[in-house]
């Protein structure tokens, strides 16, 4: 009988151990200002190039509103996810799928949250590495006049997913918290070079603002694929439990107030990038604006070469928050499940496979604007627009009626809307673009 406590002492010592070392746990010494920056880095990603594409595919009306009424929803529902990440006392939802297990009980929890954050996450680090990749050619040919040789695509992603074989060895979010930092900065400084060239550039002689598309069904279908565009610009809350479990918390400073604090400043941040570049962007260029609005502005050439690359440093810092998480996941499930000893080698092994597969995705499938749309409502939407409240009606379970409940079921039927029509625009977007694609080019 003695021996019990000593053993249950062994297993809490040995858990503890794990915890310490996993990427999410290991350290608990963050500033508000982390969180603020690492929200930054999250949200303001590749997806504010393809707002004026959006733009475009909606119009002024329904553009201006979607993103208005994104930027609304998604602010109250990261401010419910930094609310109950201690709803129980004593206790911390470090990672999104604990929350849901919470609200959901063990099993149906995992199935509905990890699934989801999954794509969502894998999906992000798929798609930054084909813009890493994009973004890194476009300056290769704006630097290089007509005597250089023209280098394929791939090579560049994988000149791009190198430095990731690197950075995916740093342990947690504190180490990367100058790569995100970094990674923040310059979003603001290539939306704001976004916007300002668009400005420099004016109006242009033949812009319209009617739809693209000639036929009913292409304006629908381009309109679906628009509002994914936006869904999918609106994504920090996948990571947003596991910056919060980065930041110190006692009962008489929860972590809830340095982490709101940081995304608020996070918001203001977004809006300051996001509603000039959609806006300015479409204004200027009409229907005619690419799918990456770097791409419509072709001068003045050292300014869109620095945009560019301010866009890599930028996906740099945005692949590794995105990947934090997978990577604690994979390593709870090699160490828990199956018993791997924690340390070096299996750092190495599972995170240079993710970056691995992640690169040769990317390397088949880099079809940009139509991977936006279909990641953006078939996993975004759900673990931003709706989860979050979903989770809040089961958790707190605010009365019938109520001003609580009234909010959490409109961003529940807007959400559930989002995740229903925009893969079906973005879906057909990458099958258009696959009849004139060939493969590894």
């Amino acid at each position: 009988m003695s021996s019990n406590p000593t053993q249950a002492d062994q297993i809490s010592d040995k858990e503890k151990a794990i915890n310490d070392w996993l990427p999410i746990t290991s350290s608990r010494n963050a500033k508000w200002w982390y969180s603020a920056f690492h929200n930054v880095t999250a949200m303001v990603g590749a997806g504010v190039l393809s707002l004026p594409y959006a733009m475009a595919s909606l119009g002024w009306g329904p553009g201006v509103t979607v993103m208005i009424v994104s930027w609304i929803v998604t602010l109250y529902t990261l401010w419910q996810m930094v609310e109950m990440h201690e709803i129980v006392p004593g206790k911390r939802f470090d990672r999104y799928h604990e929350l849901g297990q919470h609200a959901f009980g063990d099993k149906l929890g995992l199935w509905i949250v990890v699934p989801q954050q999954l794509i969502v996450e894998v999906g992000v680090d798929i798609v930054y590495m084909v813009t890493g990749g994009k973004s890194l050619k476009k300056v290769h040919d704006l630097v290089c006049d007509e005597t250089c040789k023209d280098i394929k695509l791939t090579y560049f992603i994988m000149i791009f997913a190198s430095c990731h074989f690197v950075l995916a060895q740093l342990p947690n979010f504190n180490s990367i918290s100058i790569v995100s930092l970094a990674a923040a900065v310059m979003s603001l400084s290539y939306s704001t070079i976004a916007w300002t060239a668009s400005v420099k550039k004016g109006i242009q002689p033949d812009v319209d603002y009617s739809y693209k598309a000639s036929t009913t069904a292409g304006k629908v279908f381009s309109f679906f694929s628009g509002l994914g565009d936006v869904a999918f610009a609106y994504a920090g809350h996948n990571v947003v439990l596991e910056i919060q479990a980065t930041i110190p918390s006692t009962p008489d400073k929860p972590s809830k107030k340095p982490m709101w604090k940081g995304v608020v400043v996070a918001y203001l941040v977004v809006a300051i990038c996001y509603f000039p570049v959609a806006f300015i962007g479409y204004r200027m260029f009409g229907n005619k604006v690419e799918d990456n609005i770097l791409i419509s502005l072709e001068k003045p050439t050292w300014l869109i070469v620095m945009a560019n690359m301010f866009v890599v440093v930028h996906v740099i810092g945005s692949y590794q928050i995105y990947a934090m998480p997978v990577f604690d996941m994979m390593e709870t499930v090699l160490v828990k499940k199956w018993h791997f000893p924690p340390g070096l080698t299996l750092r190495l092994v599972a995170r240079s496979l993710y970056v691995a597969f992640t690169m040769f995705i990317a390397i088949v499938f880099p079809f940009f604007g139509g991977l936006l749309g279909f990641f953006g409502g078939f996993a975004f939407a759900p673990t931003t627009y709706y989860l979050p409240c979903v989770m809040w009606l089961a958790i707190c379970k605010p009365k019938k009626f109520s001003l609580s409940w009234i909010i959490n079921w409109i961003c529940i039927f807007f959400g559930v809307l989002l995740m229903v029509i925009s893969p079906i625009g973005g879906l057909r977007q990458i099958i258009i673009q696959a009849k004139t694609y060939e493969f590894f080019s």
